[in-house]
């Protein structure tokens, strides 16, 4: 039984670490990072297809990203993409690239990036502890319907807590590492 609590347990908690990875990557850090254009969908011919499909995006400058098309009768769609995205960037094209130019952030604006990643981060484990309430809430009623004793639910609700603490830290260590790569210029 423990192994099927444990078992459920650890896929929700690590579904908020993922929503709170995925989240992460969209908070621009004032440094050029392809992850925030993962969300874009353009139009292909029709198709909406995520936007690393339909070119290459590169690096070239800390502060610069540049998307290379492979079809270049799309850079148009693309350049549309990207500022209905409503990311805060402004993309340029050349009728080759498009270069996205990400200016710094001010003192102010990294302060309250960090606020939103502190909040985003007690989002995150919020749903961690809902995922520990809800697998302890099956111990209970088991210990309740005498499927288990008294001594292995409280086995099994100190299981339920290492866990717990284990994606706790794990959320505070992804919060510390978001907010010093904010923080350092």
């Amino acid at each position: 039984m423990i192994d099927g609590i444990k078992k459920e347990l650890e896929q929700s908690m690590q579904k908020s670490i993922k929503s709170l990875q995925n989240q992460f990557a969209k908070v621009r850090t004032g440094r050029a990072s392809a992850s925030v254009l993962d969300s874009v969908v353009v139009d292909y011919y029709g198709s909406p297809t995520p936007i690393k499909q339909v070119g290459q995006i590169s690096t070239p400058e800390a502060r610069l990203l540049q998307i290379q098309p492979f079809d270049k009768s799309i850079i148009g769609e693309i350049e549309k993409s990207i500022i209905n995205a409503n990311l805060g960037l402004t993309p340029s094209n050349d009728g080759n690239f498009i270069r996205i130019q990400f200016p710094a952030l001010t003192e102010e604006k990294r302060k309250d990036l960090v606020k939103q990643i502190k909040k985003m981060g007690e989002d995150a484990k919020i749903g961690i502890r809902n995922a520990r309430r809800d697998q302890n809430d099956v111990v209970k009623k088991a210990e309740k319907d005498k499927e288990i004793s008294e001594d292995d639910a409280k086995k099994f609700q100190d299981e339920i807590q290492k866990v717990t603490d284990k994606y706790v830290k794990e959320v505070d260590d992804l919060m510390e590492l978001k907010e010093k790569d904010l923080l350092t210029v």
